[in-house]
């Protein structure tokens, strides 16, 4: 369950319009610390599905290593380059591991369906590729907030 959004009701996104802005978007930032309290932020892609951000990340990354020790991590999506077309959701809370990890393709049912919208969204393929490098972290969020601010229509348009 997620908490509310409580301000920016004015811009937020309905869940529809957060959901399909999720499933289009192929990039997220992810934000994690490290264990002397440093903040590390990369670039990641990602799908959402069934109300979960899957995370493909290289298992011997700095991000990976972090996780392993504090789970907890925030997470945006955005898009916009004039002010008045920004939109973006940020969801927060702890990631699990899915999967063996490294993935080399083992059967994960869990996993069926999030790869093959990976391949898809992201390759092209109709089935996923493992290259013994990745595997899944899956954020169900306990917070999301989201922002639309085309919604305001034309008061910052230049």
């Amino acid at each position: 369950m997620t908490a509310a959004q409580r301000r920016g009701r004015r811009i937020m996104m309905t869940d529809e319009e957060r959901d399909a802005f999720l499933a289009e978007a192929r990039t997220c930032r992810v934000a994690t610390v490290s264990p002397d309290g440093r903040p590390h932020v990369a670039p990641l892609w990602y799908v959402w599905q069934g109300g979960s951000l899957w995370l493909y990340s290289i298992t011997r990354s700095r991000r990976w290593a972090q996780l392993g020790k504090e789970p907890r991590v925030a997470v945006v999506v955005d898009d916009g380059t004039e002010y008045g077309q920004l939109r973006g959701v940020e969801l927060s809370g702890s990631v699990v591991p899915v999967g063996e990890a490294p993935r080399t393709g083992l059967p994960c049912p869990e996993l069926t369906e999030v790869e093959r919208l990976f391949a898809v969204k992201n390759f092209g393929l109709t089935e996923m590729v493992h290259d013994g490098r990745h595997a899944w972290l899956r954020l169900t969020p306990d917070t999301i907030v989201s922002w639309d601010f085309r919604k305001l229509g034309g008061a910052f348009r230049r």
